[in-house]
């Protein structure tokens, strides 16, 4: 007995040894990707601060001398190369983001209402139908989109690519909002139709309401998406309906662009993602909240 209650004793400090040394392990490895994650952010405002056209991040020096909000003027008073219509290229940007955000969130939980809350007998076949789009690339589809969109008259107009990024991420958001809508019981739905409501009712009074937390994180999900975006917006518009992100890769076009701007215009053109996820905060951890509490 004795022999035993030692043999144990002696593989516990063992056990603790081996968890101090995984815990460390992963916390070097946590602190490695954060930095290798936080480093083109960190070069994007070393850039941006440089008073010569950012030629300072190509020396080797991790901050510039004299640090200047020169490019950032540049770009608020549009006098830099490639910039002369930021505004209306942000004001472009943010037509598509809000727009697909907007049409996402009804396209999805309209769908997501009627697989999960009026019963449909091919329900699943449509949820199941819908993921299988993203097994082809979106790079793929770039082409006979193209077509389609001329044939339509939609060449060179800001809802091709809205159309475009609604279509990629409507699957998903579906996908998010059938998993929610587990959460709400069954019997509210039930309750209504006694009291007489109709479909529509249970989908503004009932549906809606109890959907927040899923339909923000799907808002930002389809507005991060279309933000993000630069193959569709580069073939569908033109220079007169160009949008920031497609703006920046000029950049790859000219050795001599102005660097320090492009830079400060990129740090510009983040900040409406970062003030939404800002905003709806509450929300998506309200969502995280309900989708870890046990009852999915």
């Amino acid at each position: 007995m004795s022999i035993a209650l030692s043999g144990g004793q002696a593989v516990r400090p063992r056990r603790k040894s081996l968890n101090i040394w995984v815990e460390g392990g992963s916390a070097l490895l946590g602190i490695a990707l954060l930095i290798w994650s936080l480093l083109p952010v960190y070069n994007i405002f070393l850039v941006a601060l440089d008073p010569d056209e950012g030629e300072i991040e190509f020396d080797g020096n991790l901050w510039p001398p004299q640090p200047s909000l020169e490019g950032f003027r540049s770009v608020v008073t549009q006098q830099a190369r490639y910039l002369e219509d930021f505004w209306h290229q942000f004001g472009n940007s943010i037509e598509i983001g809000l727009a697909t955000a907007v049409l996402t969130v009804l396209v999805g939980s309209l769908a997501s209402f009627a697989v999960s809350r009026l019963r449909l007998s091919r329900g699943p076949l449509l949820i199941n139908a819908a993921l299988v789009t993203y097994a082809i690339p979106a790079s793929f589809l770039i082409v006979p989109y193209y077509r389609i969109m001329h044939a339509y008259g939609l060449a060179d107009n800001l809802w091709a690519v809205i159309a475009a990024q609604v279509t990629f991420a409507t699957p998903f958001a579906i996908l998010i909002l059938q998993l929610y809508a587990r959460l709400i019981p069954v019997e509210l739905d039930d309750a209504a139709r006694v009291d007489g409501a109709t479909a529509l009712h249970m989908y503004a009074r009932i549906y809606i309401p109890l959907m927040t937390p899923a339909l923000a994180v799907v808002a930002i999900y389809a507005l991060l998406l279309a933000w993000n975006d630069y193959l569709y917006q580069a073939v569908l518009l033109s220079t007169k309906h160009m949008t920031v992100s497609v703006t920046q890769g000029q950049l790859f076009e000219d050795v001599d662009a102005p660097y320090n701007a492009m830079m400060a215009a990129a740090v510009i053109y983040v900040l409406p993602p970062i003030a939404l996820l800002l905003a709806f905060r509450r929300y998506v951890l309200a969502s995280l909240f309900m989708s870890g509490d046990g009852r999915t």
